[in-house]
């Protein structure tokens, strides 16, 4: 009894120690966008309506592109867990390559997108202030595509610290960006919305930069950056990175495009609500990166225990990173509960935005459980490579469900903005039961090595 207790509070320990620097890249994410809502908010509440859109839209290629190098990570996991060095650099290289056109693509697809803005049901006199910083946002996904290659590939190598850094420098570069380019500080034009855009691009281009110099130069990567210079580009480890890494890429597209169809629907009811709907994205993010960086770590350590063939050792790894994920949860909806409007009230000081905002808190407590859920058991099943089943779950809880539901839930039934993110409990929950039954049926298979990756 005794040694099953150490051994889950080991587990449990290493799922925070790894969580803990994806936490704080999370969080310094997520300060970006604090920060250039917090200014674009305070500058003007069309700019923030403005924002809203266009952000809560590239959420979809964003996300796409992030959740196509999160295929990296259990192949580089697994082949960490046999020291197959060479095997590590190859992927790193091959993933490079893969993503870089996978993200040319996705740009592709948001400039078809973005001629077609003024179709969209947006209110007219945002459009002017949408288009440049559109054009901003699709120049960010080829740095986005190609930073998260080297932070998804460190992750695998349990380096976690690497773009922990790399993120934090970045923010520090994208608020003094902003305080200049927002408000036209120390002689600058103000640009408002627009020049938050560029300072967040800057920002966001010196990432791959940063990561590139730091495999190349810091002792240690040493081992890994001889295995990537011996290595080349293959067809085979492309498919296999690519087989990989769609079906998760897909996944978070779909789940990103239901809460980003779900901001169209809100700029149908009008500014404000478009405005508080921002408001609340921005916030709820506080909850889902907490939950995200720990189910990342037990993603890891998953692959860690796929790659040794350790079927229990993955069970036990996921578990052990749910009940991190749900203290956080149970923390996070008191926080939401007694101090939205403290955290409301930064971001704008407009009266009918803050009133709507308060709105949404309540049925944003209530998905927190499913939210929680549904991340962790979600990263672990990438952790197996058994990744499909992502696919097919995303498709029928976001799509079949979670996009009727928000339409049904704020116009036929009159909830109107609460009513939509209300909607977000039905697919959240439904999705967290299916990541977990089929996590749960992926480690039932032989422990005799099924899930060692070839």
């Amino acid at each position: 009894m005794k040694a099953a207790t150490d051994k889950r509070r080991s587990l449990t320990l290493s799922v925070i120690s790894l969580g803990l620097p994806i936490l704080v890249s999370e969080l310094g994410h997520i300060a970006t966008g604090f920060a250039d809502n917090m200014m674009v908010g305070r500058y003007a509440t069309d700019a923030l309506a403005s924002a809203s859109m266009v952000n809560n839209l590239f959420n979809i290629p964003y996300l796409a592109c992030i959740g196509f190098a999160f295929g990296i990570t259990p192949l580089v996991g697994m082949r960490f867990a046999q020291s197959n060095y060479k095997a590590v650099g190859s992927l790193l290289r091959n993933g490079i390559m893969v993503n870089l056109l996978f993200g040319l693509a996705v740009s592709a697809v948001m400039l078809v997108i973005y001629f077609c803005l003024d179709r969209l049901g947006q209110p007219d006199e945002l459009l002017p202030i949408i288009r440049p910083y559109f054009i901003i946002n699709i120049l960010g996904i080829i740095p986005i595509a190609l930073f998260n290659v080297f932070a998804q590939w460190s992750y695998g190598i349990k380096q976690t610290r690497m773009p922990m850094w790399i993120t934090l420098i970045s923010n520090i570069i994208n608020v003094a960006g902003n305080y200049v380019l927002i408000f036209g500080a120390f002689g600058a034009p103000e640009m408002g919305l627009t020049g938050a855009g560029i300072s967040t691009l800057i920002a966001r281009v010196f990432c791959p930069v940063a990561g590139c110099l730091i495999v190349a130069r810091h002792s240690s990567y040493r081992k890994f950056f001889s295995a990537i210079k011996a290595s080349k580009a293959e067809n085979r480890t492309a498919r296999k990175l690519a087989a990989t890494s769609l079906p998760v890429s897909l996944q978070m597209t779909l789940e990103s495009a239901s809460f980003s169809i779900s901001a169209i629907f809100i700029g149908w009811i009008g500014t404000v609500a478009l405005a508080s709907y921002q408001i609340a994205t921005i916030v709820s993010l506080l909850g889902f990166c907490l939950y995200y960086s720990m189910a990342s770590s037990g993603a890891i350590l998953v692959a860690n225990a796929a790659g040794r063939g350790d079927n229990a050792g993955m069970r036990r790894a996921a578990f052990a990173a749910y009940r991190v994920v749900i203290a956080l949860a149970v923390i996070m909806s008191a926080v939401f509960l007694f101090a939205g409007p403290i955290l409301i009230e930064a971001f704008t000081d407009d009266t009918a935005v803050i009133e709507y905002s308060l709105s949404l808190i309540p049925p944003l407590i209530l998905y927190q459980l499913g939210d929680a859920t549904q991340v962790t058991f979600a990263n672990c099943l990438r952790g197996t490579a058994n990744v499909m089943p992502m696919l097919w779950t995303a498709m029928v809880c976001y799509v079949v469900v979670g996009i009727p539901a928000a339409y049904i839930f704020a116009f036929p039934m009159g909830w109107g903005g609460p009513g939509i993110v209300y909607s977000f409990s039905v697919s959240l929950f439904l999705a967290a039961a299916l990541y977990l039954f089929f996590f749960l049926r992926t480690t039932r298979r032989n422990a005799t090595g099924t899930m060692h990756c070839q």
